[in-house]
């Protein structure tokens, strides 16, 4: 089901990125009383109308959202679909043509400009973006916050540091796309400042426009992501 709530003001702004690049973002601004700022990271198929929606979502919740547009330098404009073509094109520029540390850095300077305003900074990712967030959780000291959706990296190249923030995960046991076994291993791990959750759930289960979508298990990793940024200030 499409979001049907009201936010104050959701435009694209541009920001500058640290090689010049005018990065698109989508910027969605919440009415009444702020809770903090959001950065909300994109999956493979870019700034889509599902993640517009969320980011919707959040400032409808009393967040000041922005989600960057990662793959621009790549594909500008991206917003590909969830088969075919675009199913195949999104994964050729997440795996072979994104440059994933200057991602990063894009991310970062996100974090920094959403910082500049004040109040805490959280920041939430799905698929590709849960993995950014995870990352960006061991990496910035500018965030208060991280719940971070079926990334791939997670378990894989990023499992061994601890975040710096309070971070959340969470996995599908039945994702085809992210084994369970890595995440039970970082699970082992014990991070002090990450707490994993599973669900009966396969890959995207977040999202209404995937065959995966279980709308139990989105309703209840939305409710502890919100618990989260709450319980940090938001």
């Amino acid at each position: 089901m499409k979001f049907s709530g009201e936010v104050a003001l959701a435009e694209w702004i541009t920001l500058t990125m640290g090689d010049g690049h005018a990065m698109p973002c989508y910027h969605a601004m919440p009415e009444g009383a702020q809770r903090g700022g959001l950065i909300l990271v994109q999956e493979i198929f870019g700034v889509t109308e599902h993640i517009r929606e969320l980011c919707d979502e959040y400032a409808a919740d009393g967040y000041e959202v922005l989600s960057p547009g990662l793959f621009d330098r790549q594909q500008p404009g991206c917003a590909l679909g969830y088969s075919g073509a675009d199913w195949e094109r999104a994964v050729q520029i997440a795996r072979q043509e994104h440059d994933w540390d200057q991602g990063i850095d894009d991310t970062a300077r996100c974090v920094a400009w959403m910082k500049e305003k004040g109040g805490p900074v959280f920041m939430v990712g799905y698929c590709f973006g849960g993995s950014v967030s995870w990352r960006m959780a061991q990496l910035s000291d500018d965030l208060d916050a991280a719940s971070c959706y079926y990334g791939g990296y997670i378990a894989t190249r990023f499992a061994d540091d601890a975040p710096k923030c309070a971070t959340i995960t969470h996995f599908g046991r039945y994702d085809s796309m992210v084994p369970i076994e890595p995440v039970e291993k970082l699970i082992e791990k014990a991070h002090p400042t990450a707490q994993h959750f599973i669900y009966e759930a396969g890959h995207g289960f977040n999202s209404d426009r995937r065959k995966d979508y279980h709308p139990e298990s989105a309703e209840l990793a939305k409710e502890r992501t919100l618990m989260l940024f709450k319980a940090l200030g938001g």
